[in-house]
């Protein structure tokens, strides 16, 4: 149930009754838990979220001029290698096939992204196959650079200046507000190219949309007789309603009220068109020259390929420093923020009952799918720490992809 006014939940529980659990925040890391705890443990669940809506980003809605799907956050496109992931999300809705096939626009032209080999080729002017390419694209590579102290020079190194220049700095540079020297080498830890004609995004097994948009199935999941919704509600720590343990999914910095300063975050505005028919031709455009002022420009209609709208909007996309009237996106991590956000996490540990979990309050990047898998292994960790008469685990763990 879905309510709109705040009620502190207050604990009276026996050891008998259910525990009364307290989880802040109704994106998909917070619904995943809730609905777990609900029906593994039987407790009573009471989510709260600042915002009017739940879904946290993730979160899609209606256009009300055109009636196309706006995934009003920008872009989620669903991919998983994890079976569980992906059995878990068919429990709540249905899920149609999508691929992902981005292009990037550039002076020169219009080139399908990851680079490949059509790219490759088109780019270059050549006609190479596989084997060619591959060779092609080792002699681009700078070899002088043996240990890449920085992004830039680890892609100079595997990837060559014409291709780097083209494709990766400018984007780089406009999508984290910061020059690619400054960024880790380890972004980039595979060469981004590939040796066939493959145009798809992802390489993961299951890819897909949910049909009637992400703020359903997070409703779906958030339906169970033992979960309390509240929106519109802002969390405080010292004003916190009782309960037996709160599971918190927002910016760690904001719980402590920034007692070690704000952690930096990346996020996105978005400008509108709209118009007749298609307007695009795809999902999604990057746009690579740093000239242009915004990173891609996504047209929702392309999302929902089995609806039909007579009206379409795009979005230009901008990347701008999160400041404390914008909703943070990426975290930053540089290796001042991973150092101020250490200092935050042993904070975190020496609090008694509260679990931090998801991409804010462990400040880390994480895909939907990584956000829901260790959700389900959070839980399962609980699972084991109940049975064992421990303390549930402070934070979340890392799924890799």
């Amino acid at each position: 149930m879905i309510v709109a006014i705040y009620a502190p939940m207050v604990s009276q529980r026996t050891p008998s009754t259910p525990k009364e659990i307290l989880v802040v925040g109704a994106g998909l890391s917070g619904a995943v838990c809730a609905r777990l705890l609900a029906e593994d443990f039987g407790a009573r669940v009471h989510v709260i979220d600042s915002r009017s809506h739940i879904a946290g980003n993730c979160h899609t809605a209606r256009d009300p001029k055109t009636d196309v799907m706006i995934h009003v956050y920008g872009p989620h496109i669903f991919n998983t290698n994890h079976e569980d992931v992906w059995t878990f999300v068919q429990r709540f809705g249905q899920w149609e096939p999508f691929v992902n096939r981005v292009k990037a626009s550039l002076k020169t032209g219009v080139y399908s992204m990851p680079v490949n080999l059509h790219t490759i080729n088109q780019f270059f002017g050549k006609n190479l196959d596989p084997e060619q390419a591959q060779e092609f694209i080792e002699l681009l590579g700078d070899k002088r650079i043996t240990h890449p102290a920085n992004f830039e020079e680890q892609a100079l190194r595997m990837l060559g200046n014409d291709l780097y220049r083209a494709f990766f700095h400018g984007y780089t540079k406009k999508q984290w507000g910061v020059d690619p020297t400054e960024l880790p080498a380890d972004i980039l830890k595979r060469l981004p190219v590939r040796f066939n004609y493959n145009d798809n995004y992802y390489n993961s097994r299951y890819q897909a949309m949910p049909r009637n948009g992400y703020t359903e199935v997070i409703r779906s999941i958030l339906d169970h007789p033992n979960i309390e919704v509240e929106l519109g509600v802002t969390f405080d720590p010292e004003k916190a309603p009782a309960c037996d343990h709160c599971i918190y999914t927002g910016p760690i910095d904001r719980y402590f009220k920034y007692a070690h300063g704000r952690l930096a975050y990346r996020t996105v505005t978005f400008e509108a068109e709209y118009g007749r028919g298609d307007l695009q031709g795809n999902a999604v455009i990057n746009y690579p020259d740093p000239e242009v002022p915004y990173t891609r420009i996504h047209e929702h209609r392309h999302f929902a390929p089995w609806e039909k709208h007579e009206e379409s909007v795009r979005f230009r996309e901008y990347s701008v420093e999160t400041t404390p009237e914008l909703e943070p996106f990426y975290p930053k991590r540089l290796s001042g923020e991973v150092a101020r956000y250490e200092n935050y996490r042993q904070l975190a540990l020496a609090t008694s009952g509260v679990s931090y979990v998801g991409r804010l309050a462990t400040f880390r990047y994480l895909d939907m799918d990584q956000v829901i898998g260790e959700a389900l292994d959070f839980i399962g960790a609980c699972r084991v720490a109940e049975t064992a008469g421990a303390r549930w685990p402070a934070f979340g763990a890392a799924r890799s992809k």
